[in-house]
């Protein structure tokens, strides 16, 4: 099982109190604002539908089932293929921000052992065991010790990626903005170069001419079921669907790795984006932003309603928007017309813009 997920497990005998302790840790997580999961895993098979139901006719005919019903769900899956894991955790993963398994002591995932009984240690077999907690002690305060270090490093692994954005009509500046120049480089080689001294890879995403300077990078055309940038957003993330990007538009020549860097700084259990504001602006600013895998979902959901605009993303709860530091603002400085590369105005009397 990948490393870089949050599949946290609870095991123990029976009767050991799985299912106590994790009733009593999901409160405290919540309210840190941690959407949670869990995954029940039954050694000897489920037994949550009667004979002879609709919703068991069906699921012995071979369907997986979901169930909606006034303030709840419930989902019946066939097994994955691996015995050896729940169905569908890494799904999970991408819709919350933990997901805690109850059981499944030979399932990969780092877990706690709850001692029962007469037990001194987890029985041999019981794989990647961090703790393991007697009935005499704090287990809740234990386990919220052990899952608030573990969950920060956890999201920590994911992989950043860096995405430049290029394409666009360019229609008030009269020709593509990616290929103008600052101090002898194209803006999309700057941008490429300041992202490479962060992410571990970058795409050009978009139509137009890449540079002969940039004669390796990744590139990736617009997804065809969108439009604008969120075309170029969605196709990054479809490619690369489980990791972080940094997305940046092409337009923006004050870019500086301690701007990316500040994005970066926000990464945080429960944030699947940070999208900066600048003071006194009505909007935000979604074309230079951090976003997590599980923000793929938020646009996949605004693009299948053909609403289009990045800026929409911001209206999710997990969503968080910062004020821009005040010394930062110019790296978030879009360059729209000739006007704006006038050498007399405030900021481009040494930047070399032609």
């Amino acid at each position: 099982m990948r490393d870089d997920l949050p599949i946290f497990g609870v095991c123990g005998r029976s009767g050991a109190g799985k299912t106590t302790l994790i009733e009593a840790l999901v409160p405290s997580l919540l309210s840190h604002n941690l959407s949670v999961a869990v995954a029940k895993h039954w050694a000897h098979g489920l037994d949550v539908d009667h004979p002879g139901k609709d919703s068991d006719r069906l699921f012995r005919a071979g369907a997986d089932v979901f169930l909606e019903g006034p303030g709840q769900g419930f989902a019946r899956i066939h097994p994955s293929g691996d015995a050896g894991r729940p169905a569908g955790l890494e799904e999970l993963a991408r819709r919350y921000d933990l997901v805690l398994v109850e059981g499944g002591e030979r399932v990969d995932q780092p877990k706690v052992w709850l001692l029962a009984g007469d037990e001194t240690e987890p029985p041999t077999g019981a794989r990647n065991v961090l703790v393991s907690l007697p009935r005499d002690a704090d287990r809740l305060k234990e386990t919220r010790r052990i899952l608030r270090d573990w969950l920060f490093r956890t999201w920590m692994k994911t992989p950043v990626y860096g995405c430049v954005l290029i394409g666009g009509r360019s229609s008030r500046m009269g020709k593509p903005k990616h290929l103008l120049r600052s101090d002898g480089r194209t803006w999309v080689e700057c941008a490429v170069a300041a992202l490479s001294r962060i992410a571990d890879r970058v795409a050009v995403v978009g139509a137009g001419e890449v540079p002969d300077a940039l004669p390796s990078i990744t590139r990736l055309p617009d997804a065809p079921d969108a439009e604008g940038p969120m075309a170029g957003i969605l196709a990054a993330m479809r490619w690369a669907p489980w990791v972080s990007w940094l997305v940046t538009a092409c337009d923006l020549p004050g870019l500086s790795t301690e701007a990316l860097e500040w994005l970066l700084a926000t990464r945080a259990p429960g944030v699947w984006a940070a999208v900066p504001r600048l003071p006194g602006a009505p909007g935000v600013e979604p074309l230079l932003a951090h976003y997590d895998f599980r923000a793929g979902a938020i646009f996949e959901h605004h693009a299948a309603d053909g609403r289009f605009s990045p800026s929409l993303v911001a209206e999710h709860p997990k969503v968080v928007t910062f004020p821009l530091p005040a010394h930062l603002f110019s790296a978030w400085d879009n360059v729209n017309t000739p006007d704006d590369l006038a050498p007399d105005r405030p900021g481009n009397e040494s930047a070399g813009y032609h």
